[in-house]
């Protein structure tokens, strides 16, 4: 029978390296046991840090909170008693991945130091916007279309629209899930944001009008028709502040872990 977890408890398990984050243990919670499973004390200082995450992730810091961290706690340790007894912390396996865990724990602390001392500026923030920007400048225009894997697949739909068939109704048997069942709608797009053949095609059209030969792209072949077209309107900076926050962090905590790497002397 397999042992189903809570949420809470799948939380607890898998950990975020956020969890580093929370507000350091007092004197107190390091003295004074959460808990005593079998003889063996729980700290308070992992009780903390545990409730400290659920609180970061929203969770209301309340007795059910506690409560619930205690019971999961409590569990934890009667099933790292049982594996002890059954000798598994002895196995290679088993200690090569309490290595794992104890290693990407340790590498979150750091990411969390480094990210401290090298934080993204708001400078930085609308440099990225301002490029998005500029790439987006122009035309951009609101398309339909109908994928297909053979080339005979898009001739044999463009003759029944040119019969006189619903664009809507063809589009219900396209290979891209994501719009057959819109009617082929991918919404607003700009040209330089599709495959070259694809957006090549956008700009030629007419509104209202379809390809009347096959786009191939390296998703295969196309049926295109644009709907409507405006001026690109770009979203504010406030909307994608965070966003591209984030992806700045992202790309200078990648650019940083590569230069350590190339550092290294790896035999």
């Amino acid at each position: 029978m397999k042992l189903k977890l809570s949420c809470l408890a799948i939380a607890l398990v898998v950990m975020s390296s956020s969890v580093l984050a929370a507000e350091p243990k007092t004197q107190s919670a390091e003295s004074k046991p959460f808990a005593k499973v079998n003889g063996t004390a729980i700290s308070s200082a992992a009780a903390e840090l545990m409730i400290n995450e659920q609180v970061a992730q929203g969770a209301p810091n309340n007795e059910d909170l506690r409560r619930a961290v205690k019971n999961e706690l409590v569990r934890r340790e009667v099933l790292a008693q049982e594996a002890k007894k059954r000798g598994l912390d002895k196995k290679p396996e088993i200690q090569t991945r309490m290595d794992i865990a104890r290693q990407g724990i340790l590498i979150g602390g750091y990411i969390n130091e480094w990210a401290k001392t090298n934080q993204i500026s708001e400078a930085q923030i609308r440099a990225e916007y301002d490029k998005g920007v500029a790439a987006m400048s122009g035309t951009e225009y609101k398309v339909r279309h109908i994928q297909t894997e053979k080339i005979e697949d898009a001739q044999a739909i463009i003759a029944k629209l040119q019969g006189g068939a619903k664009f809507a109704d063809l589009a219900k048997d396209s290979a891209d899930t994501g719009s057959k069942d819109n009617g082929g709608d991918i919404g607003w797009v700009s040209p330089k944001g599709m495959p070259q053949a694809f957006g090549d095609a956008i700009t030629k059209l007419e509104t209202g009008k379809f390809t009347t030969v096959p786009v191939q792209t390296q998703y295969g072949y196309h049926v295109i028709m644009v709907d409507d077209s405006r001026k690109a309107v770009p979203p504010t900076f406030e909307s994608k502040q965070n966003e591209l926050r984030q992806y700045l962090e992202q790309q200078a905590l990648s650019a940083h872990i590569n230069d350590l790497v190339k550092k290294a002397k790896v035999d």
